[in-house]
């Protein structure tokens, strides 16, 4: 009777991990509350082939595993550019996980791979990435997304350098990371009304109290108010931008600056004429306003 016992507990204890432990389906698909279940073999076998297409920087085979939809001429024109930029490229997926919501309506494939990429130019990239190919009735891909870790290894890294600051510095020893709250575009605008010598374009982009110190050492305090005059001694303006580089300190607030390389001409109405090379750094509030410039020259 013990030994029945037994073995009647032990067959209910199986019985409950098989219950729990082989589900058909699982997880959640947020927005609407369903589930997904697992893809078949194909979905994973087509992920496969499809990373062995793009390891031998094949565009024609690649575009095979896309959707009409997805495969615009754009999207095709950049991965023609792209796969030959490069002179080798291997990416090999180690899981991949096909899954199909209960309602059969999303379908998609997680997959993890490595991928290293040497480019023409000497670049190299070595990454670990995690993607998500979403894929329409037939199994071709219509969507894509992409998250990656970035090896050290890596030429280009997001984030780099030292923030060292004067004196006591709480930020100091932090590295700078790339800002993205639109500086490049502002400083761009900013130059296209400043060589139209557009007033009202041009203060815009100015915040209430500017703070400008001067490549000749001094400093000067404006208001916006005050740059409504900006351009009564000009008769023409060339501000000519070569680089900008949006930057900020990494883990502080939004406010950010931007180093800009550039020339400038500046022909007076009296006939003179204001000719140099700049390195200018433009600071840039939390309201994403300019709030002070640092100028260099020569």
């Amino acid at each position: 009777m013990k030994l029945f016992k037994i073995q009647h507990s032990l067959i209910l204890f199986l019985s409950l991990v098989t219950l729990y432990s082989c589900q058909d389906s699982g997880g959640m698909l947020v927005k609407d509350g369903s589930s997904y279940k697992f893809g078949n073999d194909g979905m994973s076998s087509n992920l496969i082939s499809l990373a062995e297409a793009y390891s031998a920087r094949d565009p024609e085979k690649l575009f095979t595993f896309y959707s009409d939809s997805f495969l615009t001429e754009k999207r095709k024109e950049w991965s023609k550019k792209y796969l030959g930029s490069l002179d080798s490229l291997s990416m090999v997926p180690y899981k991949v996980v096909p899954l199909i919501s209960e309602n059969g309506k999303q379908r998609e494939v997680i997959a993890w791979s490595k991928e290293e990429r040497i480019y023409k130019n000497g670049s190299y990239e070595k990454l670990d990435l995690m993607e998500v190919f979403g894929l329409d009735e037939s199994g071709k891909v219509n969507s894509f997304k992409q998250w990656k870790a970035i090896d050290s290894v890596n030429f280009g890294m997001p984030y780099g350098g030292k923030f060292i600051g004067v004196g006591d510095n709480e930020n100091s020893g932090r590295p700078l990371v790339f800002s993205n709250r639109g500086e490049v575009e502002m400083i761009e605008g900013l130059a296209e009304a400043y060589n139209a010598m557009d007033v009202e374009s041009f203060t815009e982009y100015f915040a209430e109290e500017i703070e400008f110190k001067s490549y000749d050492g001094k400093t000067y305090n404006y208001k916006k108010s005050d740059l409504t005059q900006a351009f009564k001694p000009y008769k023409s303006i060339d501000w000519k931008l070569l680089s900008i580089v949006p930057l900020k300190i990494s883990n502080t607030d939004a406010a950010s600056g931007a180093m800009v390389l550039s020339t400038e001409t500046r022909v007076f109405k009296n006939g003179k004429k204001w000719k140099k090379e700049l390195m200018e750094l433009i600071y840039f509030d939390l309201e994403g306003k300019i709030s002070g410039m640092l100028q260099f020259a020569r």
